[in-house]
């Protein structure tokens, strides 16, 4: 894969799907309205997003994402993409999968880590209930919609 910016309109979502990768990572997803204007639209992991959106069953698992954040957030949303396709965790719960976070103390961090998740969808965090997201509130809706949660 190359450096660069790449986007894909989504009838159902009603906005793009804008992927950053650098090299082989994905960097960020995001959801806008309109993609940037040097936004290449020719991405091979688009098929399976179509796909995914269209209720194929995929978790993500394989595609490599570059988090740059706190070890500890980075943490939390490596756990994050292990909850299965169809699954939902609450934060405690997922900060008792965390290892070195306490469920009691920990909870604000979780909090945290998700809402500044900076690959919603690769980075399932529409999986964590009542939760802050990376992606806008009605794109979390319609994710939490396809997997049936």
């Amino acid at each position: 894969m190359d450096a660069g910016i790449y986007a894909t309109e989504s009838t159902y979502l009603e906005r793009y799907v804008q992927l950053g990768v650098a090299g082989d990572r994905v960097i960020s997803v995001s959801f806008p309205k309109d993609p940037d204007e040097d936004a290449a639209s020719d991405h091979p992991l688009f098929e399976r997003i179509d796909a995914y959106l269209e209720g194929v069953e995929d978790d993500f698992e394989d595609v490599p994402v570059g988090l740059t954040l706190p070890t500890d957030q980075r943490a939390v949303l490596e756990k994050v993409r292990e909850i299965d396709y169809g699954e939902q965790v609450g934060v405690e719960a997922l900060a008792r999968m965390t290892p070195g976070l306490d469920a009691d103390e920990d909870r604000q961090l979780v909090r945290t880590a998700l809402s500044e998740n900076p690959a919603p969808l690769l980075i399932p965090d529409h999986r964590v209930r009542d939760a802050p997201s990376g992606a806008p509130p009605e794109v979390e809706q319609k994710l939490r919609g396809i997997e049936g949660l």
